[in-house]
């Protein structure tokens, strides 16, 4: 397989235009038009995970953290990151992170650890605005249909759990074509009057290319007229954590418990216990202590995820539980995610999951 094929798919789970601004997701090293015989898995690529993929005749990691993340002087093999690039360009290995991208669409990283919880009825907990633009253009009745459908065909109309959306109005367009012009109907130099539908379709922002260059190919007008506006609407599929309910309600303690089983933790940090029941549950992969206040917001009665310092904790100010599990074991899921998702798209593509435990964190029991 080349590779260019498994990040197109890649991208089109996690879009690289969804990563944050300070992130270095996509392809950190590697030719887009090498061929690919075996890729592994992993949350970091560290020394001992490219080991492996050479040891087991893989050309391409999949990771989620980025191995660069700030931008590199020198490659003196001074540290493990200049090591890694050192090694993985000598032996041809390919590099790709998927992060902050695939934490901000809602079937990513936090949905994959909603899974492992049971919740039910789950959405974005902070949606991203300025993701959403509408696109407004006019085709001659008799093929709107065509319009339309190629614009869908395109990833366009979509909104939240329904697809091929669109509003339409019929009215009259006029043009008048000069002596370069060719135009579908009328004549040269004559004012023409055509029954139009006005199509108004909302897409996502990173689609804009794609659903453009499908609008020139079904209109049939040899200049195509369109509106694009920036929508303030929150996108409501793309942003930071996640939000559920738990099939049913349970008391603290008892939570608590399937959290350590689920994420296979010897400990957790957590606030004070509320002495209440638990039903509705926010969760974030990594570090999320910046969604404690619409964690609280949407009512939950717990907020798991982790890396938050000590006067943090304090925000909870008793409105819910934090309970930070660390920042590798609430990503861990992330392997198996990506996992499956390539299995599904190339079943018969060799995949390996990292054996090693990359968390640099250690706990003394």
């Amino acid at each position: 397989m080349i590779l260019a094929e498994v990040l197109q798919f890649l991208e089109t789970i996690a879009p690289a235009a969804l990563q944050e601004s300070y992130d270095n997701a996509g392809l950190i090293i590697g030719d887009p038009t090498m061929e690919i015989n075996q890729a592994l898995i992993c949350l970091d690529s560290t020394e001992e995970v490219l080991d492996e993929a050479i040891s087991n005749g893989c050309n391409l990691i999949i990771a989620h953290h980025p191995i660069v993340f700030k931008g590199l002087k020198k490659i003196t093999g001074s540290n493990y990151v200049e090591r890694v690039m050192i090694k993985a360009i000598q032996n041809n290995i390919a590099i790709y992170a998927i992060h902050t991208n695939l934490d901000n669409v809602l079937h990513g990283v936090n949905l994959k650890i909603a899974e492992k919880l049971s919740l039910e009825k789950c959405k974005i907990l902070l949606p991203k605005k300025n993701q959403l633009k509408k696109l407004v253009t006019f085709s001659p009745i008799a093929n709107a249909q065509d319009v339309r459908q190629a614009l869908f065909s395109a990833d366009a109309g979509q909104i939240s759990n329904y697809d091929e959306c669109s509003f339409n109005v019929d009215g009259v367009g006029t043009f008048k074509g000069n002596e370069n012009a060719n135009p579908f109907a009328g004549e040269i130099g004559k004012q023409h009057h055509e029954n139009e539908t006005r199509i108004e379709i909302i897409y996502a922002a990173h689609l804009e290319n794609k659903i453009l260059k499908a609008l020139f190919i079904a209109h049939p007008y040899e200049e195509v007229a369109y509106d694009i506006y920036p929508l303030d609407n929150l996108h409501p599929n793309v942003g930071a954590g996640l939000v559920g309910n738990l099939k049913e309600e349970m008391d603290e303690i008892s939570f608590l418990q399937i959290i350590k089983k689920q994420f296979n933790v010897g400990c957790i940090r957590h606030t004070n216990l509320q002495e209440k029941k638990v039903k509705k549950v926010a969760v974030c992969g990594g570090a999320g202590g910046f969604l404690l206040p619409q964690a609280i917001q949407a009512g939950a009665d717990f907020f798991i995820t982790a890396d938050f310092k000590y006067h943090e904790f304090f925000d909870a100010e008793n409105k819910i539980v934090i309970a930070d599990v660390g920042h590798y074991e609430s990503e861990q899921f992330t392997i198996d995610l990506l996992f499956d998702l390539l299995s599904k798209k190339y079943p018969t593509f060799a995949l390996l999951k990292t054996n090693f435990n990359t968390n640099p964190v250690k706990y003394f029991h």
